[in-house]
């Protein structure tokens, strides 16, 4: 088994040295972030669901009018 070098020990000090620096900076970029208020989410989320069932209802009636016309036609025949 190889003993650590000091060269092995220098790189894992800047490996650590890098990893707090990237968290002190993440820290210092989520200081800067504008986050929305709780109305806005509650808004915004309310306004994603209600698109969401109404496309779900638009698709299915659509569906429903395909479905419809398929059995016409094939019993028709």
């Amino acid at each position: 088994m190889a003993k650590n070098t000091t060269s092995d020990k220098k790189s894992e000090k800047k490996e650590v040295g890098k990893i707090r620096k990237w968290f002190k900076d993440l820290k210092v970029e989520f200081k800067k972030v504008v986050w929305p208020s709780k109305e806005t989410v509650v808004t915004n989320t309310s306004v994603v669901v209600s698109v969401i069932v109404a496309s779900a209802v638009f698709v299915g009636a659509i569906d429903q009018l395909f479905m419809f016309l398929m059995r016409l036609i094939y019993n028709a025949h």
